[in-house]
């Protein structure tokens, strides 16, 4: 007898600390998970359900009232009238998505439960679908450059019109710009496979800051030049910034390349540096159409485009998010100025002043 009785406290513990557990799982859980009865009201459910429902205590209360979702209602009730076991479906709620996983727990008609999770996959969607749209505007960034050199190489060894001089150098000129352009796209998922294979690694040395923009301005005159554009740079002597000299100096490029895409012909464009203390700021300027106030922020998130009918050429998209996650990695920061206050494309940075005295602060 006194075993019998040992053996049921001993089960009576073991039940009571998988109660436990199991509470501490469902509380801890990232996803919202309830379960209801045959009549689709809550009776039980975890915090992430409580708020995602937006009521501190939901017990009772019909999940189809409380989700305003007309496909999840038809969805349920198809459960419950078809004794479905397992159910999985990707719906839409107040403009975020979510995966909806269901097990139905049947014993009698009257005693019927449905588990319900809901995962929220808004973001997944965003990538998923920005990642079809990179792909997609790759495609056609390859597929053009590629076919106007193909283009000019044939005009150049057509037998039936053989080039002079003149022509000649003017088509190599057009086949580098349509080079560049490819160049441009290879570097720029280059740049991303590094950044998300966590393989970009910052160098921290003193850098002579008018000895980077130089090597920028340079890099990009050329480009320019074919617009009729000029680039200037006001970099006071003496600057140096504690950085990344190839990651910085591919901030630079990077910026100015996104000038050259929006500015009209003819027009300048200018990168400006100062001693703010702690930090150096550096800012590039154009007089192209600039950032809309709400998309300031925007601007930097991958694949994120502004109006692609204002560029010369389209992009990948990831020119600036690139920019910005080498600026961060730096601990500075970098920010677009709204076209309504700057007149015109402005985008700043900051990287670490080598001459100012870290330590002290």
């Amino acid at each position: 007898m006194g075993w019998a009785i040992a053996s049921r406290v001993e089960n009576s513990d073991k039940q009571r600390k998988m109660s436990d557990i199991n509470e501490l799982m469902l509380t801890a859980a990232y996803e919202a998970l309830l379960v209801t009865d045959a009549n689709l009201r809550v009776t039980a459910y975890n915090q992430a359900a409580a708020t995602f429902l937006g009521h501190a205590d939901p017990t009772g209360m019909s999940l189809p009232s409380l989700l305003h979702s007309s496909e999840l209602d038809g969805m349920f009730r198809y459960i419950v009238e078809n004794r479905e076991r397992d159910f999985e479906v990707q719906t839409k709620i107040d403009e975020r998505f979510y995966r909806v996983r269901t097990r139905l727990h049947y014993k009698t008609d009257e005693d019927i439960s449905i588990g319900i999770a809901f995962q929220d996959v808004t973001e997944m969607v965003r990538l998923n679908r920005a990642r079809r749209d990179m792909v997609a505007n790759i495609s056609h960034e390859l597929r053009n450059p590629v076919a106007k050199i193909r283009l000019i190489i044939d005009s150049l060894f057509h037998d039936a019109d053989k080039p002079k001089r003149k022509k000649s150098i003017q088509s190599l000129r057009d086949i580098a710009r349509e080079t560049d352009s490819l160049q441009w796209i290879v570097q720029e998922m280059l740049d991303l496979s590094m950044i998300e294979s966590g393989q970009s690694i910052v160098r921290m040395v003193d850098v002579p800051l008018t000895e980077m923009v130089t090597e920028a301005v340079e890099r990009m005159t050329e480009q320019a030049s074919n617009y009729d554009m000029v680039v200037t740079m006001d970099v006071p002597g003496g600057l140096t910034t504690l950085c990344d000299r190839d990651l910085a100096r591919r901030v630079i490029i990077n910026l100015l390349h996104n000038s050259i895409k929006y500015s009209p012909e003819g027009t300048e464009i200018g990168v400006v540096a100062q001693d703010n203390g702690e930090y150096v700021t550096v800012s590039v300027y154009d007089e192209g159409p600039g950032i809309p106030a709400k998309q300031t922020e925007r601007i930097f998130e991958r694949f994120y485009q502004v109006d692609s009918s204002r560029t010369k050429t389209e992009g990948t998209g990831l020119g600036l998010s690139i920019c910005k996650h080498i600026i961060e990695a730096h601990g500075g920061r970098i920010w677009a100025i709204p076209a309504e206050k700057a007149g015109g494309g402005r985008f700043a940075f900051t990287l670490l002043n080598a001459n100012h005295n870290h330590d002290t602060d």
